[in-house]
């Protein structure tokens, strides 16, 4: 199946006063979290994984058309910030594209799709592929040149998410074995910037969301095994992850219509039609 690229929009459906301006307050400062969570009152918000944004916000724009004078508002500010944002109220719904970890497991969560994780490179990168250990070797620094690899004679620049980021929590789960991203990779606190700085660069390597891959980058073959949506059904490529959403306790008025929806057939298509794999499970647990 051909990938698209979500559609990046900004869904701003009211005023960023009050209860948005509250919810990027969240984002950067946990101390803000009791004097906002009481002035969520004007639409549904979801804050969280920007892996997550770009599909939540194409479901969103769908929903709102569908249903008129429903509002939803959708941020980003990465997996860790959105599930504490759900968990303190100030979000309604927090995206999340990592597994919640045992403290977290406590919250109302569900899988809304399934993601690939792919390394990427710069189109003009003659390779087509590496192996799980080749990529650990570049990310903690005991590769660092192309030519360590089959590559050109050229230094490798190191693209990479920020902590907290589900993106990075799934990288270093699956792919670093326990050994740490080396400090001099360049930082990005989204997918979309990693995606532009490999664009643009030809010594460089990164890792994202699947569903964002486009023609600007190159997904690398792992281990032999294309990055495509069948390898990561059947189980032959092993970075995939779950996209999830998360919430205090089970949602209720428009924030769980607005969940019915995304796990909906309507829904589930919609995803499969942006590049995720459909989830199995049918609904909350």
């Amino acid at each position: 199946m051909e990938r698209r690229t979500p559609r990046l929009r900004a869904i701003v459906s009211f005023p960023r006063t009050g209860a948005v301006l509250c919810a990027l307050s969240l984002v950067l400062s946990s101390s803000l979290l009791s004097g906002c969570a009481s002035r969520v009152q004007a639409g549904t918000i979801l804050a969280g994984s920007t892996s997550v944004q770009p599909f939540a916000e194409v479901l969103a724009e769908e929903f709102m058309i569908l249903y008129p004078g429903t509002t939803i508002d959708i941020q980003g500010g990465g997996s860790s910030a959105g599930i504490m944002a759900a968990e303190n109220g100030t979000a309604e719904i927090g995206m999340s594209s990592r597994s919640l970890n045992e403290t977290e497991k406590k919250l109302w969560s569900v899988e809304i799709a399934r993601d690939g994780l792919a390394v990427i490179v710069n189109p003009a990168n003659p390779l087509t592929g590496l192996t799980t250990a080749q990529v650990r070797d570049i990310y903690s620094a005991v590769v660092t040149n192309w030519s360590e690899v089959g590559g050109p004679d050229a230094k490798i620049h190191l693209i990479a998410r920020e902590e907290g980021s589900g993106t990075r929590s799934a990288f270093e789960s699956l792919v670093m074995n326990k050994i740490g991203i080396t400090p001099k990779a360049i930082v990005q606190d989204s997918n979309g910037a990693v995606r532009q700085l490999v664009s643009d660069d030809p010594d460089a390597i990164g890792f994202l969301s699947l569903g964002l891959v486009n023609a600007n980058v190159k997904a690398l073959e792992l281990d032999g095994v294309a990055a495509t949506d069948a390898h990561v059904v059947d189980g032959t490529y092993k970075l995939s992850r779950p996209f999830l959403f998360v919430a205090a306790s089970e949602p209720t008025g428009q924030a769980k219509e607005f969940v019915d929806f995304t796990l909906s057939a309507a829904g589930q298509k919609m995803l499969a039609t942006e590049g995720l794999i459909p989830t199995s499970t049918g609904g909350a647990p």
